[in-house]
């Protein structure tokens, strides 16, 4: 870490004897107002808007031009005073108001739409858990109801065993 930035979002610190502490202090709020609880516009945009309205952020694609050249992935943000950046870090995550969904930075990209967990609960109770054996296909034999009421019986276990049904 440098002694000038903070580690993680790169926030400018205050200094000893530091004239117009006040410019660093505010730069510091509009970065955090960026990148915490962020929530975008739209993500992979490369072209700034002509008429940005203050408080307004992107997520910048991957060939940005004007005035976003050279922030490729970052989260944009209009202010008062012009374009802020905040550089994404492994597992940040926005919301994107155009998706109406989040969007997450990892192995360098942004993605929406894609949630990755165990499990799913709802109100308390697992509906979806760890993947189970796969189930084999009915094979051979005469007597079709029996194979029939196996491999239903199968799946069956299979969706309570995963909380999709219940006992």
């Amino acid at each position: 870490m440098s002694d000038d930035h903070t580690p993680r979002l790169a926030l400018p610190m205050l200094q000893p004897a530091q004239a117009q502490k006040e410019t660093t202090h505010n730069e510091a709020l509009a970065l955090l107002d960026l990148a915490v609880q962020a929530s975008v516009l739209a993500v992979g945009t490369n072209v700034p808007p002509v008429a940005p309205v203050a408080g307004n952020a992107w997520i910048v694609g991957s060939a940005p031009t004007g005035g976003w050249a050279g922030q490729a992935r970052a989260i944009a943000g209009w202010t008062s005073g012009g374009w802020r950046f905040v550089v994404p870090r492994e597992g940040m995550t926005a919301w994107s108001v155009a998706d109406a969904q989040a969007a997450r930075f990892a192995g360098g990209a942004w993605t929406t739409g894609v949630l990755a967990g165990t499990r799913v609960t709802i109100g308390g109770v697992d509906v979806v858990g760890a993947r189970r054996a796969a189930i084999p296909d009915p094979t051979g034999g005469t007597i079709v109801d029996s194979q029939a009421r196996t491999a239903i019986g199968a799946i069956l276990g299979a969706l309570r065993g995963h909380g999709l049904i219940t006992g």
